[in-house]
Protein backbone atom coordinates (compact mmCIF):
# COMPACT_ATOMS: atom_id res chain seq x y z
CA UNK A 1 0.00 0.00 0.00
CA UNK A 2 2.81 2.76 0.64
CA UNK A 3 4.16 1.74 -2.57
CA UNK A 4 1.78 2.01 -4.52
CA UNK A 5 0.54 5.58 -2.71
CA UNK A 6 3.83 6.74 -4.02
CA UNK A 7 4.28 5.68 -7.37
CA UNK A 8 0.21 7.70 -7.18
CA UNK A 9 1.73 11.04 -6.05
CA UNK A 10 4.32 10.54 -8.17
CA UNK A 11 2.70 10.60 -11.47
CA UNK A 12 0.41 12.90 -10.58
CA UNK A 13 1.99 16.19 -11.56
CA UNK A 14 -0.95 18.34 -9.80
CA UNK A 15 0.28 16.55 -6.30
CA UNK A 16 3.82 17.35 -5.87
CA UNK A 17 5.11 19.21 -8.47
CA UNK A 18 9.01 19.19 -9.93
CA UNK A 19 9.39 16.32 -6.51
CA UNK A 20 9.90 12.91 -6.98
CA UNK A 21 9.29 10.48 -4.06
CA UNK A 22 11.64 7.22 -3.12
CA UNK A 23 10.85 4.77 -0.73
CA UNK A 24 13.04 2.17 1.42
CA UNK A 25 11.02 -0.90 2.64
CA UNK A 26 12.42 -2.42 5.94
CA UNK A 27 11.16 -5.81 7.89
CA UNK A 28 10.26 -5.12 11.49
CA UNK A 29 9.93 -8.80 12.12
CA UNK A 30 7.35 -7.67 14.95
CA UNK A 31 9.93 -6.71 17.10
CA UNK A 32 10.40 -3.49 18.56
CA UNK A 33 14.60 -4.74 18.98
CA UNK A 34 14.80 -5.18 15.25
CA UNK A 35 12.38 -2.32 14.16
CA UNK A 36 14.86 0.38 16.10
CA UNK A 37 18.14 -1.36 14.41
CA UNK A 38 16.81 -1.28 10.93
CA UNK A 39 15.84 2.51 11.52
CA UNK A 40 19.07 3.28 12.64
CA UNK A 41 20.85 1.83 10.20
CA UNK A 42 17.93 3.65 7.36
CA UNK A 43 19.02 6.90 9.26
CA UNK A 44 22.83 6.20 9.18
CA UNK A 45 22.77 5.12 5.26
CA UNK A 46 25.23 2.06 6.67
CA UNK A 47 24.76 -1.32 7.38
CA UNK A 48 26.35 -0.47 10.48
CA UNK A 49 23.91 1.66 12.84
CA UNK A 50 26.09 4.66 13.38
CA UNK A 51 23.70 7.08 15.76
CA UNK A 52 23.96 10.73 15.12
CA UNK A 53 25.98 10.88 11.84
CA UNK A 54 24.15 10.21 8.26
CA UNK A 55 26.68 8.82 6.00
CA UNK A 56 23.69 8.61 3.32
CA UNK A 57 25.36 10.12 -0.28
CA UNK A 58 22.08 10.89 -1.89
CA UNK A 59 18.40 11.39 -1.55
CA UNK A 60 16.96 13.75 1.78
CA UNK A 61 14.24 11.74 4.21
CA UNK A 62 11.49 13.18 4.31
CA UNK A 63 9.03 11.10 6.36
CA UNK A 64 8.32 7.55 8.05
CA UNK A 65 5.87 5.31 8.10
CA UNK A 66 4.66 3.79 11.30
CA UNK A 67 4.47 -0.23 11.92
CA UNK A 68 2.30 -2.90 12.06
CA UNK A 69 1.23 -2.17 16.01
CA UNK A 70 0.90 0.76 17.88
CA UNK A 71 3.94 -0.55 20.36
CA UNK A 72 6.53 -0.26 17.17
CA UNK A 73 4.96 2.85 16.07
CA UNK A 74 5.59 4.64 19.64
CA UNK A 75 9.58 2.99 19.22
CA UNK A 76 9.91 4.36 16.15
CA UNK A 77 8.59 7.68 17.08
CA UNK A 78 10.56 8.26 20.03
CA UNK A 79 13.47 7.62 17.42
CA UNK A 80 12.59 9.79 14.93
CA UNK A 81 11.51 12.73 17.12
CA UNK A 82 14.75 12.64 17.58
CA UNK A 83 16.08 13.58 14.07
CA UNK A 84 12.94 15.53 13.44
CA UNK A 85 10.95 13.53 10.91
CA UNK A 86 7.49 13.00 10.69
CA UNK A 87 5.20 9.90 10.27
CA UNK A 88 3.45 9.53 6.79
CA UNK A 89 -0.07 10.11 7.50
CA UNK A 90 0.51 13.61 9.33
CA UNK A 91 2.48 14.78 5.97
CA UNK A 92 0.16 13.38 3.29
CA UNK A 93 -3.27 14.30 5.13
CA UNK A 94 -6.39 15.50 3.37
CA UNK A 95 -4.75 13.98 0.14
CA UNK A 96 -6.99 13.04 -2.98
CA UNK A 97 -6.41 11.39 -6.01
CA UNK A 98 -7.47 8.91 -8.73
CA UNK A 99 -5.92 5.17 -9.04
CA UNK A 100 -5.13 3.69 -12.17
CA UNK A 101 -8.32 2.78 -12.56
CA UNK A 102 -10.26 5.45 -12.35
CA UNK A 103 -11.06 5.62 -8.55
CA UNK A 104 -10.93 8.19 -6.37
CA UNK A 105 -8.60 7.33 -3.34
CA UNK A 106 -8.86 9.69 0.03
CA UNK A 107 -5.87 9.60 1.97
CA UNK A 108 -8.31 11.88 5.00
CA UNK A 109 -9.11 10.14 7.39
CA UNK A 110 -12.52 11.24 7.81
CA UNK A 111 -12.98 10.80 4.03
CA UNK A 112 -11.98 6.86 3.97
CA UNK A 113 -15.21 5.59 2.51
CA UNK A 114 -14.34 4.41 -1.08
CA UNK A 115 -10.71 2.38 0.71
CA UNK A 116 -10.49 -1.13 0.16
CA UNK A 117 -8.06 -3.67 1.89
CA UNK A 118 -5.85 -6.56 1.35
CA UNK A 119 -5.16 -8.56 4.07
CA UNK A 120 -2.34 -10.37 3.56
CA UNK A 121 -0.55 -13.68 5.56
CA UNK A 122 2.82 -13.40 6.62
CA UNK A 123 4.81 -16.00 6.48
CA UNK A 124 8.34 -16.41 8.43
CA UNK A 125 10.21 -19.54 7.26
CA UNK A 126 13.78 -18.41 8.74
CA UNK A 127 15.99 -15.43 9.41
CA UNK A 128 16.33 -14.22 5.79
CA UNK A 129 13.30 -15.85 4.24
CA UNK A 130 9.75 -14.80 4.66
CA UNK A 131 6.76 -13.87 2.58
CA UNK A 132 3.28 -11.92 2.63
CA UNK A 133 0.61 -13.81 0.94
CA UNK A 134 -2.75 -12.55 -0.13
CA UNK A 135 -5.55 -14.31 1.76
CA UNK A 136 -8.50 -11.46 1.54
CA UNK A 137 -9.85 -8.33 1.10
CA UNK A 138 -11.37 -5.81 3.13
CA UNK A 139 -13.83 -3.28 1.93
CA UNK A 140 -15.72 -1.15 4.72
CA UNK A 141 -18.38 -0.11 2.24
CA UNK A 142 -19.66 -2.97 0.09
CA UNK A 143 -22.99 -4.71 0.46
CA UNK A 144 -23.60 -6.96 3.99
CA UNK A 145 -22.06 -10.24 3.79
CA UNK A 146 -19.24 -9.39 0.35
CA UNK A 147 -17.69 -6.57 2.84
CA UNK A 148 -14.87 -9.29 3.86
CA UNK A 149 -13.75 -11.73 2.11
CA UNK A 150 -11.06 -14.56 3.26
CA UNK A 151 -9.67 -18.21 1.83
CA UNK A 152 -8.92 -19.66 4.90
CA UNK A 153 -7.51 -22.82 3.64
CA UNK A 154 -4.64 -20.78 2.08
CA UNK A 155 -3.26 -19.08 5.33
CA UNK A 156 0.04 -20.59 6.85
CA UNK A 157 -0.43 -20.09 10.97
CA UNK A 158 2.79 -22.40 11.17
CA UNK A 159 5.05 -24.10 9.29
CA UNK A 160 5.73 -26.92 11.43
CA UNK A 161 1.61 -27.64 12.30
CA UNK A 162 -1.53 -26.88 10.86
CA UNK A 163 -3.50 -26.26 13.79
CA UNK A 164 -5.32 -22.88 14.19
CA UNK A 165 -3.69 -20.38 16.99
CA UNK A 166 -5.52 -19.42 19.91
CA UNK A 167 -5.77 -15.98 20.69
CA UNK A 168 -6.54 -16.98 24.68
CA UNK A 169 -4.37 -18.79 26.89
CA UNK A 170 -6.97 -20.65 28.32
CA UNK A 171 -9.36 -23.51 26.97
CA UNK A 172 -12.81 -22.40 26.43
CA UNK A 173 -15.80 -23.04 28.41
CA UNK A 174 -17.87 -24.70 27.44
CA UNK A 175 -21.91 -24.15 28.15
CA UNK A 176 -23.23 -24.58 32.02
CA UNK A 177 -19.56 -22.73 32.92
CA UNK A 178 -18.73 -19.18 33.39
CA UNK A 179 -15.25 -17.59 32.42
CA UNK A 180 -13.72 -16.41 35.87
CA UNK A 181 -10.44 -13.85 35.95
CA UNK A 182 -7.26 -15.21 36.57
CA UNK A 183 -5.39 -13.36 39.50
CA UNK A 184 -2.32 -11.08 37.95
CA UNK A 185 -3.18 -12.89 34.32
CA UNK A 186 -4.35 -10.52 31.13
CA UNK A 187 -7.60 -10.93 30.44
CA UNK A 188 -7.36 -13.87 27.89
CA UNK A 189 -6.49 -16.17 30.77
CA UNK A 190 -9.18 -17.18 33.06
CA UNK A 191 -10.97 -20.69 34.59
CA UNK A 192 -14.19 -22.32 34.03
CA UNK A 193 -16.19 -22.57 37.14
CA UNK A 194 -19.93 -24.73 36.75
CA UNK A 195 -22.80 -22.60 36.66
CA UNK A 196 -24.33 -22.26 40.40
CA UNK A 197 -27.23 -24.27 41.64
CA UNK A 198 -30.41 -22.84 39.62
CA UNK A 199 -28.32 -21.01 37.19
CA UNK A 200 -27.27 -21.77 33.79
CA UNK A 201 -25.41 -20.53 30.90
CA UNK A 202 -26.27 -21.64 26.81
CA UNK A 203 -23.09 -20.45 25.38
CA UNK A 204 -19.11 -21.19 25.50
CA UNK A 205 -16.91 -18.64 27.76
CA UNK A 206 -19.78 -16.95 29.36
CA UNK A 207 -18.96 -14.14 31.59
CA UNK A 208 -22.21 -14.80 33.83
CA UNK A 209 -24.96 -17.11 34.05
CA UNK A 210 -28.41 -16.92 34.39
CA UNK A 211 -31.16 -17.69 36.90
CA UNK A 212 -33.80 -19.92 35.24
CA UNK A 213 -37.69 -18.68 35.87
CA UNK A 214 -39.39 -19.90 39.03
CA UNK A 215 -41.66 -22.54 37.06
CA UNK A 216 -38.34 -23.90 35.60
CA UNK A 217 -34.65 -25.69 36.32
CA UNK A 218 -31.35 -26.21 34.99
CA UNK A 219 -30.98 -29.94 33.26
CA UNK A 220 -28.00 -32.02 34.22
CA UNK A 221 -25.83 -29.92 31.73
CA UNK A 222 -26.96 -26.75 33.12
CA UNK A 223 -27.21 -25.20 29.79
CA UNK A 224 -31.09 -24.94 29.24
CA UNK A 225 -33.69 -24.53 31.45
CA UNK A 226 -36.85 -27.58 31.79
CA UNK A 227 -40.08 -26.50 32.98
CA UNK A 228 -41.19 -27.99 37.01
CA UNK A 229 -43.50 -30.60 37.63
CA UNK A 230 -46.59 -29.25 39.29
CA UNK A 231 -47.06 -32.08 42.25
CA UNK A 232 -49.10 -32.16 45.67
CA UNK A 233 -49.98 -35.08 48.50
CA UNK A 234 -52.65 -36.86 46.42
CA UNK A 235 -54.85 -39.27 47.30
CA UNK A 236 -53.05 -41.66 44.71
CA UNK A 237 -49.48 -41.23 45.75
CA UNK A 238 -48.20 -43.67 47.74
CA UNK A 239 -47.92 -41.21 51.23
CA UNK A 240 -51.60 -40.09 50.54
CA UNK A 241 -52.72 -43.54 50.06
CA UNK A 242 -50.56 -44.40 53.31
CA UNK A 243 -52.64 -41.77 55.11
CA UNK A 244 -55.75 -42.45 54.01
CA UNK A 245 -56.01 -45.88 55.16
CA UNK A 246 -54.53 -45.40 58.54
CA UNK A 247 -57.11 -42.25 58.78
CA UNK A 248 -59.60 -44.30 57.75
CA UNK A 249 -58.83 -47.28 59.78
CA UNK A 250 -58.17 -45.21 63.30
CA UNK A 251 -61.74 -43.60 62.53
CA UNK A 252 -63.28 -46.74 62.16
CA UNK A 253 -61.32 -48.52 65.20
CA UNK A 254 -62.68 -45.36 67.28
CA UNK A 255 -66.20 -46.25 65.72
CA UNK A 256 -66.41 -49.17 67.06
CA UNK A 257 -64.96 -48.57 70.67
CA UNK A 258 -67.70 -46.22 70.88
CA UNK A 259 -70.27 -48.81 69.75
CA UNK A 260 -69.16 -50.97 72.66
CA UNK A 261 -69.59 -47.89 75.06
CA UNK A 262 -73.08 -47.42 74.21
CA UNK A 263 -73.90 -51.33 73.89
CA UNK A 264 -72.69 -51.74 77.63
CA UNK A 265 -73.40 -48.34 78.83
CA UNK A 266 -75.07 -49.37 82.15
CA UNK A 267 -71.84 -51.41 82.84
CA UNK A 268 -70.14 -49.63 86.12
CA UNK A 269 -67.39 -49.18 84.17
CA UNK A 270 -68.96 -47.36 81.77
CA UNK A 271 -70.78 -44.87 84.19
CA UNK A 272 -67.64 -44.06 86.44
CA UNK A 273 -65.91 -41.77 84.56
CA UNK A 274 -69.31 -39.79 83.07
CA UNK A 275 -70.14 -41.72 80.22
CA UNK A 276 -71.27 -38.44 77.99
CA UNK A 277 -68.30 -37.11 78.12
CA UNK A 278 -66.76 -40.38 77.13
CA UNK A 279 -69.67 -40.33 74.16
CA UNK A 280 -68.18 -36.64 73.28
CA UNK A 281 -63.82 -37.17 73.74
CA UNK A 282 -64.76 -40.61 70.82
CA UNK A 283 -66.86 -38.45 68.66
CA UNK A 284 -64.08 -35.77 68.62
CA UNK A 285 -61.25 -38.23 68.46
CA UNK A 286 -62.84 -39.77 65.66
CA UNK A 287 -63.69 -36.42 63.98
CA UNK A 288 -59.54 -36.24 64.76
CA UNK A 289 -58.47 -38.66 62.21
CA UNK A 290 -60.87 -37.83 59.86
CA UNK A 291 -59.50 -34.14 59.89
CA UNK A 292 -56.58 -35.47 58.76
CA UNK A 293 -58.04 -35.94 55.35
CA UNK A 294 -58.17 -32.32 54.38
CA UNK A 295 -54.64 -32.25 54.04
CA UNK A 296 -54.75 -34.81 50.82
CA UNK A 297 -55.43 -33.88 47.70
CA UNK A 298 -54.84 -30.65 45.90
CA UNK A 299 -55.01 -27.26 47.82
CA UNK A 300 -57.93 -24.74 47.55
CA UNK A 301 -58.94 -21.66 49.60
CA UNK A 302 -61.96 -23.81 50.83
CA UNK A 303 -59.48 -26.94 52.06
CA UNK A 304 -56.74 -24.43 52.90
CA UNK A 305 -59.46 -22.76 55.25
CA UNK A 306 -60.61 -25.62 57.05
CA UNK A 307 -57.28 -27.92 57.65
CA UNK A 308 -56.32 -25.47 60.44
CA UNK A 309 -59.42 -24.36 61.89
CA UNK A 310 -61.17 -27.79 62.01
CA UNK A 311 -57.96 -29.47 63.21
CA UNK A 312 -57.27 -26.76 65.92
CA UNK A 313 -61.64 -26.69 66.82
CA UNK A 314 -61.54 -30.40 66.80
CA UNK A 315 -58.49 -31.28 69.07
CA UNK A 316 -59.92 -28.38 71.54
CA UNK A 317 -63.06 -30.28 72.05
CA UNK A 318 -61.26 -33.59 72.56
CA UNK A 319 -58.65 -32.21 75.25
CA UNK A 320 -61.03 -30.35 77.14
CA UNK A 321 -63.58 -33.28 77.10
CA UNK A 322 -59.95 -35.05 79.07
CA UNK A 323 -59.84 -32.14 81.31
CA UNK A 324 -63.31 -31.57 81.94
CA UNK A 325 -63.26 -35.55 83.08
CA UNK A 326 -60.46 -35.17 85.24
CA UNK A 327 -61.27 -32.44 86.71
CA UNK A 328 -65.16 -34.22 87.65
CA UNK A 329 -62.57 -36.90 89.32
CA UNK A 330 -61.02 -34.78 91.18
CA UNK A 331 -64.09 -32.73 92.88
CA UNK A 332 -65.79 -35.75 93.43
CA UNK A 333 -63.16 -36.17 95.83
CA UNK A 334 -62.11 -33.35 97.02
CA UNK A 335 -65.80 -31.72 97.63
CA UNK A 336 -67.70 -34.56 98.95
CA UNK A 337 -67.84 -33.37 102.27
CA UNK A 338 -71.37 -32.06 104.53
CA UNK A 339 -72.10 -28.55 104.36
CA UNK A 340 -69.29 -27.79 101.29
CA UNK A 341 -70.14 -24.11 99.32
CA UNK A 342 -67.66 -26.03 96.09
CA UNK A 343 -70.09 -28.74 95.93
CA UNK A 344 -72.02 -26.72 93.45
CA UNK A 345 -69.08 -27.47 91.25
CA UNK A 346 -70.36 -31.20 91.21
CA UNK A 347 -73.35 -30.47 89.52
CA UNK A 348 -73.83 -32.45 86.09
CA UNK A 349 -73.67 -29.75 83.51
CA UNK A 350 -70.04 -28.10 85.14
CA UNK A 351 -68.36 -30.56 82.35
CA UNK A 352 -70.12 -29.50 79.63
CA UNK A 353 -69.85 -26.00 80.27
CA UNK A 354 -65.80 -26.56 80.51
CA UNK A 355 -65.42 -28.15 77.45
CA UNK A 356 -67.73 -25.25 76.01
CA UNK A 357 -65.39 -22.48 77.41
CA UNK A 358 -62.51 -24.01 76.27
CA UNK A 359 -64.02 -24.56 72.81
CA UNK A 360 -65.37 -21.30 72.51
CA UNK A 361 -62.20 -19.49 73.58
CA UNK A 362 -60.26 -21.50 70.45
CA UNK A 363 -62.93 -21.04 67.80
CA UNK A 364 -62.57 -17.26 68.79
CA UNK A 365 -59.07 -17.50 68.02
CA UNK A 366 -59.57 -19.27 64.74
CA UNK A 367 -62.31 -16.90 64.00
CA UNK A 368 -59.87 -13.64 64.59
CA UNK A 369 -57.27 -15.57 62.27
CA UNK A 370 -59.50 -16.12 59.10
CA UNK A 371 -60.48 -12.69 60.12
CA UNK A 372 -57.10 -11.34 60.03
CA UNK A 373 -54.58 -13.41 57.91
CA UNK A 374 -56.56 -16.70 56.67
CA UNK A 375 -54.66 -19.45 55.16
CA UNK A 376 -54.74 -19.54 51.15
CA UNK A 377 -53.49 -22.04 48.51
CA UNK A 378 -49.92 -21.89 47.52
CA UNK A 379 -47.07 -22.37 44.65
CA UNK A 380 -43.45 -22.99 46.80
CA UNK A 381 -40.87 -23.32 44.13
CA UNK A 382 -38.25 -23.53 46.13
CA UNK A 383 -38.80 -26.70 48.55
CA UNK A 384 -37.62 -29.04 45.26
CA UNK A 385 -35.32 -27.70 42.28
CA UNK A 386 -37.41 -29.89 40.08
CA UNK A 387 -40.90 -29.60 41.34
CA UNK A 388 -43.64 -27.05 42.06
CA UNK A 389 -45.45 -28.32 45.61
CA UNK A 390 -48.71 -27.09 45.41
CA UNK A 391 -49.63 -26.08 49.20
CA UNK A 392 -51.05 -24.12 52.30
CA UNK A 393 -49.70 -21.14 53.54
CA UNK A 394 -50.70 -20.66 56.93
CA UNK A 395 -51.25 -16.64 56.68
CA UNK A 396 -50.39 -16.04 60.01
CA UNK A 397 -47.47 -18.05 61.50
CA UNK A 398 -48.16 -16.18 64.77
CA UNK A 399 -52.36 -17.31 64.69
CA UNK A 400 -51.18 -21.05 63.98
CA UNK A 401 -48.63 -21.08 67.12
CA UNK A 402 -51.19 -19.02 69.37
CA UNK A 403 -53.33 -21.99 68.32
CA UNK A 404 -50.77 -24.59 68.99
CA UNK A 405 -49.81 -23.04 72.06
CA UNK A 406 -53.26 -22.99 73.98
CA UNK A 407 -54.08 -26.32 72.63
CA UNK A 408 -50.93 -27.31 74.16
CA UNK A 409 -51.94 -24.94 77.49
CA UNK A 410 -55.19 -27.29 77.64
CA UNK A 411 -52.78 -30.18 77.67
CA UNK A 412 -50.63 -29.20 80.42
CA UNK A 413 -53.03 -28.31 82.63
CA UNK A 414 -55.24 -31.76 81.90
CA UNK A 415 -51.95 -33.55 82.64
CA UNK A 416 -50.95 -31.65 85.98
CA UNK A 417 -54.32 -31.96 87.26
CA UNK A 418 -54.82 -36.38 85.95
CA UNK A 419 -50.98 -36.27 87.62
CA UNK A 420 -51.91 -34.95 90.95
CA UNK A 421 -55.51 -36.92 91.18
CA UNK A 422 -53.31 -40.25 90.36
CA UNK A 423 -53.52 -42.10 93.85
CA UNK A 424 -56.97 -41.13 94.18
CA UNK A 425 -58.85 -44.43 95.80
CA UNK A 426 -61.27 -45.40 93.48
CA UNK A 427 -61.51 -49.21 91.18
CA UNK A 428 -62.15 -47.09 88.31
CA UNK A 429 -60.09 -44.34 88.67
CA UNK A 430 -59.13 -43.27 85.03
CA UNK A 431 -56.37 -40.42 86.16
CA UNK A 432 -53.63 -42.54 85.22
CA UNK A 433 -54.92 -43.28 82.04
CA UNK A 434 -55.29 -39.97 81.11
CA UNK A 435 -51.38 -39.22 83.21
CA UNK A 436 -50.08 -41.40 80.93
CA UNK A 437 -51.62 -40.22 77.46
CA UNK A 438 -51.10 -36.74 77.98
CA UNK A 439 -47.85 -37.72 78.33
CA UNK A 440 -47.59 -39.47 74.56
CA UNK A 441 -50.03 -36.31 73.54
CA UNK A 442 -47.46 -33.45 74.77
CA UNK A 443 -44.23 -35.38 73.69
CA UNK A 444 -45.83 -36.10 70.03
CA UNK A 445 -46.34 -32.24 69.75
CA UNK A 446 -43.31 -31.18 71.38
CA UNK A 447 -41.32 -33.29 68.74
CA UNK A 448 -44.01 -31.64 65.90
CA UNK A 449 -42.88 -27.63 66.19
CA UNK A 450 -38.91 -28.91 66.63
CA UNK A 451 -39.26 -30.79 63.41
CA UNK A 452 -42.36 -28.66 61.67
CA UNK A 453 -39.49 -26.14 61.66
CA UNK A 454 -37.37 -27.68 59.82
CA UNK A 455 -39.31 -29.34 57.03
CA UNK A 456 -40.26 -28.20 53.10
CA UNK A 457 -43.41 -28.78 50.75
CA UNK A 458 -44.44 -32.48 51.10
CA UNK A 459 -42.93 -32.87 54.13
CA UNK A 460 -44.31 -30.01 56.21
CA UNK A 461 -47.70 -31.52 55.48
CA UNK A 462 -46.92 -34.77 56.33
CA UNK A 463 -45.39 -34.10 59.34
CA UNK A 464 -48.22 -32.33 60.63
CA UNK A 465 -50.33 -35.43 59.72
CA UNK A 466 -48.81 -37.78 61.49
CA UNK A 467 -48.70 -35.28 64.83
CA UNK A 468 -52.54 -35.54 64.49
CA UNK A 469 -53.00 -38.99 63.75
CA UNK A 470 -50.11 -40.68 66.38
CA UNK A 471 -51.40 -38.32 69.57
CA UNK A 472 -54.93 -38.72 68.37
CA UNK A 473 -53.79 -42.79 68.71
CA UNK A 474 -52.61 -42.20 71.72
CA UNK A 475 -55.53 -40.90 73.34
CA UNK A 476 -57.74 -43.70 72.14
CA UNK A 477 -55.15 -46.31 73.02
CA UNK A 478 -54.45 -45.16 76.47
CA UNK A 479 -57.82 -44.04 77.75
CA UNK A 480 -60.72 -46.45 75.93
CA UNK A 481 -58.79 -49.51 74.74
CA UNK A 482 -57.99 -50.92 78.24
CA UNK A 483 -61.64 -49.96 79.15
CA UNK A 484 -63.06 -51.70 75.87
CA UNK A 485 -61.20 -54.86 76.46
CA UNK A 486 -62.40 -55.14 80.35
CA UNK A 487 -65.60 -54.76 78.95
CA UNK A 488 -65.45 -57.46 76.40
CA UNK A 489 -63.73 -60.01 78.79
CA UNK A 490 -66.03 -59.12 81.64
CA UNK A 491 -68.94 -59.58 79.51
CA UNK A 492 -67.46 -62.82 77.55
CA UNK A 493 -67.41 -64.03 81.58
CA UNK A 494 -70.38 -62.95 82.50
CA UNK A 495 -72.37 -64.80 79.55
CA UNK A 496 -70.07 -68.21 80.13
CA UNK A 497 -71.34 -68.20 83.46
CA UNK A 498 -74.77 -67.48 82.65
CA UNK A 499 -74.28 -70.27 79.79
CA UNK A 500 -72.84 -73.28 82.40
CA UNK A 501 -75.81 -72.45 84.70
CA UNK A 502 -78.49 -72.89 82.51
CA UNK A 503 -76.80 -76.29 80.39
CA UNK A 504 -78.84 -79.13 82.00
CA UNK A 505 -76.59 -81.90 83.40
CA UNK A 506 -74.82 -84.88 81.58
CA UNK A 507 -77.39 -87.06 83.75
CA UNK A 508 -80.31 -85.53 82.41
CA UNK A 509 -79.02 -85.23 78.68
CA UNK A 510 -78.59 -89.01 78.73
CA UNK A 511 -82.15 -89.35 80.06
CA UNK A 512 -83.41 -87.14 77.43
CA UNK A 513 -82.35 -89.39 74.82
CA UNK A 514 -83.36 -92.27 76.54
CA UNK A 515 -86.82 -91.14 76.15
Amino acid sequence: MPAFTLHEINRNPNLLPNISLGYSMYNSYSSEEKTLENYLQWLSGTHQPLPNYNCREGGKVMAAIGGATSSLSIQMGTLLDLYRLPQLHSYLKNTQFKNIVGEQVFLDENRRTEAQYAIMNYGYFNYDNDHLLYVGDFIPEAPPGQDFTICANVIVWNLWSSKVPSAVCSASCPAGFKKLPLEGKPPCCFSCSPCSEGEISSHRDAELCQKCPEDEYPNEQRDHCLPKTVTFLDVNDPWGKAVTAVALSLSLLTALVLWVFVKFQDTPIVQANNRNLSYLLLTSLSSCFLCSLLFVGRPTTASCLLQQTVFAVVFTVAVSSILAKTITVVLAFRLTGPGSRMRIFLHPRVPYCVVLICSGIQGLFCAIWLGTSPPFPEADTHSESRLIILTCNEGSAFAFYCVLGYMGFLALGSLTVAFLARNLPDAFNETRFITFSMLVFCSVWISFLSTYQGSKGKALMIVEIFSILASSAGLLGCIFIPKCLVILLTSWENNTKQNKNQRPSRSKNLSFFKI
